[in-house]
């Protein structure tokens, strides 16, 4: 079974929310770099406009409209985003 074009870029969405979740998580962590709600939005953007243009690369010639590749999967990555840097922080503070 082969997945289409914008399955691919939606779950592909779903692992860089994670990933960016991730950079922002060991970033709290350890330098204390996204200190704040807005400091780790910055980031999980820059990662997701980062992500666009290689995902825009790889499939905007097999797209209807090159619009959808920005626009696929936008609401699943920050919400993906967000309960897995809340997951990935709290589990970084856990008392020892």
């Amino acid at each position: 079974m082969e997945l289409k074009p914008l399955s691919i870029v939606y779950w592909s969405r779903v692992c860089f929310g994670i990933l960016a979740a991730l950079i922002c998580a060991l970033g709290w962590s350890s330098a204390r770099l996204f200190d704040s709600l807005l400091g780790g939005l910055s980031m999980a953007i820059i990662v997701y406009i980062l992500t666009h243009y290689v995902l825009k690369w790889q499939f905007v010639a097999k797209v209807e409209k090159p619009s959808k590749v920005f626009t696929t999967g936008i609401g699943t990555y920050f919400v993906t985003w967000i309960v897995a840097w809340t997951l990935f922080f709290t589990l970084l503070n856990l008392p020892s």
